[in-house]
């Protein structure tokens, strides 16, 4: 039987670290600045879509990926975030800042900036052109290609998307609806990609599992990972190989439709 060097305890202290922002990685030299940053499908500026859990292990490496894409509302761009925890992780420099700053978080820029600026809606009254999509534009681009885009708002009412009613008598399509339409409709060209996540981490670490749906506690409630059921079984996988042991017994709950974010 091998010789696992790492202890659900010990994954489970660095979940409930980085839940309370405390610095949870040794990495890096004195004087560092490290960002922590946990899962949080309420966040006030991103108007959340997918999310995902990632589970990479051996004897002696573990790692645990949190993956949530969104657009972040007037910020005018819609990414990938990747949460990094484990023992074999090369944290990221923080954007932005010098080389003393590292994080624990990656992010993937699905549509940029410029492009939202293309394809937002120019006619109409000063609200009518924010953050909503001008009804002609036929494609939008994301990442490296052209995707044809659907302006049937009854299309996006279907999966249980709201159109914005107030400025916006031609039922257009707004940032944020597009993204949780793709989710809907066409996940994969906004998920990350294998080589996306490994970017982080050591490319011959053994994936056991991706997990599409959990149960998820808003991060208010305060409840630390290491007392809940969805982190135990996450820790005790990583511990066994074993991913057989994902039982949960809580219903899953981290679709978009559970939680109000992108509301500031």
């Amino acid at each position: 039987m091998e010789e696992i060097n790492f202890t659900e305890k010990e994954i489970l202290q660095e979940l409930d670290l980085a839940f309370h922002q405390v610095s949870m990685y040794n990495h890096g030299r004195i004087g560092d600045i490290k960002y922590n940053f946990f899962l949080d499908l309420e966040h006030g500026y991103c108007v959340s879509a997918g999310s995902r859990i990632h589970l990479y292990a051996d004897s002696a490496r573990w790692a645990l990926v949190f993956e949530r894409n969104g657009y972040h509302n007037r910020g005018f761009y819609t990414n990938i975030e990747l949460n990094y925890f484990g023992n074999c992780i090369d944290y990221p420099k923080a954007d932005g800042s010098n080389s003393n700053d590292i994080t624990n978080t990656s992010d993937i820029i699905l549509i940029e900036t410029s492009e939202f600026q293309r394809i937002e809606n120019k006619e109409g009254e000063e609200m009518e052109n924010f953050e909503l999509i001008g009804k002609d534009i036929q494609e939008i681009k994301i990442r490296d290609q052209f995707v044809p885009f659907n302006n049937n708002h009854e299309d996006y009412e279907k999966v249980g998307i709201e159109i914005r009613k107030e400025d916006n008598p031609d039922h257009l399509i707004g940032f944020g609806d597009l993204i949780r339409y793709l989710h809907e409709t066409n996940s994969s060209i906004i998920k990350a990609t294998e080589n996306d996540i490994l970017k982080h981490i050591p490319n011959d670490i053994p994936k056991l599992m991706t997990i599409e749906e959990f149960h998820f506690e808003s991060v208010y409630e305060e409840t630390p990972p290491s007392q809940q059921e969805t982190y135990k079984l996450l820790a005790k996988i990583l511990i066994t190989k074993d991913t057989s042991n994902w039982a949960p017994i809580e219903e899953p709950n981290n679709s978009w439709k559970n939680w109000e974010s992108g509301n500031l």
